[in-house]
């Protein structure tokens, strides 16, 4: 019986949905060992090593010049400055919180795309499905209603992360303008070691605190660079190639819903009727944006 032509696409996107939504927890574990960008350059320089180890051990093609270059600035936007606000902000957010607000990174990929030459325009649904998924957002850094205190944490958290929101769509829709000859695993490889090559003068640098080795915190970087990054983001460049971005999209709810439980699971994270509603119109934020964006192109 032949294979369906789109199966490991398909098995790829659903290891990017798991993977990444498991990453959210793994990194708020290695956070106890690790200072933030020590745990960057770390995970990064060690999976991009082997990655590009076995391209040249296989005897594939390695990106170079003109692709090299467009690799290492997609490396940087990508993990060096996305991952790197995702880890800082769980310094100060549980970690299914972090997961809930990334699911808002469509807004970003479309206000992006408009921006740049030759991109869609943005309409009025559009808009209005951006603007009723930032109030969704709002709900989670709104502390006690009748004092109409604010959550001063969660709003750093959020306001990090739209900094890494913003770097990661700048970096998704640069890497699908370029062109180049490497397979999309071995571009991966090299776009995660440019990032801890990178990251690593800064990592040293800032000496931010000592690593407290221990058997936890050690087992969740290799976790972060076998499932996260080896598996995980290899497969989403992977299926960026393959699937239409509508499909591929759906790995941000699938994140979120996961993080948010594996975050109540193991630390009891927070989530009661208020970041129940918030999820609610968030998703069905996302969900408007992304049709509307599509019948408009």
């Amino acid at each position: 019986m032949p294979r369906h032509p789109l199966l490991k696409p398909y098995l790829a996107l659903a290891a990017v949905c798991f993977f990444w939504g498991t990453t959210y927890l793994a990194i708020r574990i290695a956070l106890e060992s690790f200072p933030p960008l020590v745990l960057v350059s770390a995970r990064f320089l060690i999976s991009g090593s082997l990655l590009v180890w076995f391209a040249r051990m296989r005897g594939l093609y390695v990106p170079r010049g003109r692709e090299l270059a467009s690799n290492v600035l997609s490396g940087f936007l990508l993990l060096g400055v996305g991952n790197s606000s995702l880890v800082y902000a769980e310094l100060l957010i549980p970690s299914g919180m972090a997961g809930l607000i990334t699911t808002i990174s469509p807004f970003w990929l479309v206000g992006v795309e408009a921006l740049l030459p030759g991109g869609a325009r943005l309409y009025a649904p559009t808009i209005g499905g951006m603007l009723v998924g930032l109030v969704g957002a709002s709900l989670l850094f709104t502390g006690d209603v009748a004092s109409h205190a604010i959550d001063r944490a969660m709003l750093n958290g959020f306001l990090i992360l739209q900094l890494g929101m913003a770097a990661w769509s700048f970096g998704s829709i640069y890497q699908r303008r370029q062109s180049g000859k490497a397979h999309s695993v071995i571009a991966a490889g090299m776009q995660q070691l440019a990032a801890g090559l990178l990251l690593l003068p800064l990592a040293i640098g800032l000496r931010e605190h000592r690593i407290d080795w221990s058997v936890r915190g050690v087992a969740a970087l290799l976790y972060l660079v076998a499932f996260g990054s080896i598996v995980g983001y290899s497969s989403y460049i992977y299926v960026m190639d393959r699937l239409p971005v509508a499909v591929i999209s759906v790995y941000s709810y699938v994140n979120a819903i996961v993080a948010v439980a594996l975050g109540w699971l193991f630390y009891r994270e927070p989530f009661g009727a208020k970041e129940a509603v918030a999820m609610a119109v968030i998703f069905a934020a996302v969900a408007t944006v992304k049709r509307y964006s599509q019948r408009a192109q």
